[in-house]
Order: structure tokens, then C-alpha cells, then sequence
């Protein structure tokens, strides 16, 4: 199975037109408990909880990396599940880390970063949303900044068991943003090790960075409901936005890749 061809075409088709309508408070629930049964080793009772929502859970292997992953998802593609996002989480080993896309297609090329980073660190986890930020009505489906999603269920559920996490996000050019990265902890003002080691990685490889905890930057996602999460559940969490460049296909977005790797492996070891 090429997890990346998997899950990217999931994404492909994403659309700010798209209909979309938030889970009911008892699916969330309901949602947290499957969830919760994987994340603790329970493969075959997450799939009892979570079949009468709609959701699978199945053992894939990569075939270039031989990693093994189980993944939540939709069993039917037009179902109402198939907007609540997916979860890939390493079957190998402990889960040291997660990688969170909030906006896929909409910040677009940060679904491709996801995937590269799960492919090539080991020891971690891929949540994807299951929508368009702008699909449905109200901001319905901005996960990041809304409670009543699967996207931020899967999150606190890897938040509670102390799952340190990476949320990218994207932004496009402008004279007003003279930056190729902005790092930050969210809604936690204060620096963190990790925070200062991205930033200095991300600057020693040429990149322009403005730093959340001591400058004045644009998008530091101070309001991020996952950020604001963490904070409370004293979990690590660090948002990251990248300019176009800095997540494409160049060679800048190479360097990007290695220094969130390279945070990923220490977060794996520490």
C-alpha cells in the first residue's frame, strides 16, 4: 500500500463548496472512546466503537518504507464519516509524536509535509481533516479554531497520553509577511526548547523566521482551540505556518522537511 498516494488522493478532491455539517455531540463521544481503545493497543474493541459511526480501522503497510500504520477512516467514501478527517498512527511502535493538518488542500501542499514527515520519521501519528476549511456553513469546518469536530477529538485524545504535537498551516505571499516561517507555541506565549531549536534549524538553512514568543508575528495562532487544549493538558504543541516556498516542492521546502524531521526524532527520544 503507498500510504502517501492513499492519502493524498483523500484529500485531492476537497472543496470550499463542499457540504459539511459537524458531529453530534454523542458521535464525538463516541468517537474519543474508539479512538482512546487504539491509541491504548485495543485495535479490535476501537473497531467495535467505532463501526456504528461510520468508521474503520485498518492495518496498511507502506510498500517503500515497510512501516506498518492503522488507520481510521470512513468505510463508505460517501458517507457523512468521510468529512470527519483520518487518523494514521504507527503500529510499530509507541507513539511519540502527531502531526496535525487542519486545513489540507486549503493550505495547500501542507497535506503533502503531513505525509512526508510520517513516511520518513518513525514513531508517530498523521491527523488529517476531512474538509475543505471553508466547506459547509459558518466556518463550520475550520477545525482548528472549532471544539465539535473529529479532527479536535482525535487530537486531545493524543493530547491526554502526553503526544506531543505538529500543527502546519500555510500562508501566501505578501509584503506584509517578510517571512518564509512563523513559530510559535499557539495560545501559550512562552518559548519552549523545541520551539527555539525549529526556529534556529529553520534560520540556519536560510529561512526567515519570525519567532511567536519574542517578536510581534502575523498568524501565531494564539486562538487555536488545539493550542489552547494543550496548554491546558501541559502537552507540547507547536504551530507552525510556511510560506508557499517553504512547503512546495523546492528545495526550501527540503530544508523545512529536515528541520521538522529532525524535531520529530527528538521528540521521539526525549
Amino acid at each position: 500500500m503507498d500510504i502517501r498516494s492513499r492519502i493524498l488522493t483523500y484529500t485531492a478532491d476537497f472543496a470550499p463548496d463542499d457540504p459539511y455539517t459537524p458531529p453530534s455531540e454523542s458521535r464525538l463521544e463516541e468517537l474519543a472512546h474508539g479512538v482512546g481503545r487504539l491509541l491504548d493497543g485495543d485495535a479490535a474493541e476501537a473497531e467495535r466503537l467505532l463501526a456504528p459511526l461510520g468508521l474503520g480501522v485498518t492495518r496498511l503497510t507502506d510498500t517503500d518504507s515497510g512501516r506498518r500504520y492503522d488507520e481510521i477512516a470512513a468505510l463508505r467514501p460517501n458517507g457523512e464519516a468521510a468529512r470527519w478527517g483520518r487518523l494514521y498512527l504507527t503500529a510499530d511502535s509507541d507513539v511519540r509524536w502527531n502531526v496535525q493538518v487542519p486545513h489540507p488542500v486549503s493550505d495547500r501542499d501542507t497535506e503533502a509535509l503531513g505525509v512526508r514527515l510520517l513516511e520518513n520519521t518513525p514513531s508517530g501519528a498523521l491527523v488529517v481533516a476531512g474538509a475543505h476549511r471553508r466547506a459547509g456553513r459558518s466556518d463550520a469546518a475550520d477545525v482548528a479554531h472549532r471544539e465539535d469536530s473529529a479532527f479536535h477529538t482525535i487530537v486531545v485524545e493524543l493530547q491526554k497520553r502526553g503526544v506531543p504535537g505538529l500543527q502546519l498551516h500555510g500562508f501566501g505571499e505578501s509584503d506584509g509577511r517578510p517571512y518564509e516561517a512563523v513559530v510559535s507555541g499557539g495560545s501559550a506565549q512562552s518559548t519552549s526548547r523545541e520551539a527555539t531549536g525549529l526556529a534556529d534549524r529553520l534560520e540556519a538553512d536560510g529561512l526567515r523566521v519570525c519567532r511567536g514568543w519574542s517578536a510581534r508575528c502575523p498568524l501565531e495562532g494564539t486562538t487555536n482551540v488545539q493550542g489552547m487544549s494543550a496548554e491546558r493538558r501541559h502537552a507540547g504543541f507547536l504551530h507552525v505556518e510556511l510560506a508557499p516556498d517553504a512547503r512546495d516542492d523546492g528545495p526550501d521546502s527540503d530544508e523545512t522537511a529536515d528541520a521538522l524531521g529532525d524535531l520529530l526524532r527528538n521528540w521521539s527520544t526525549d
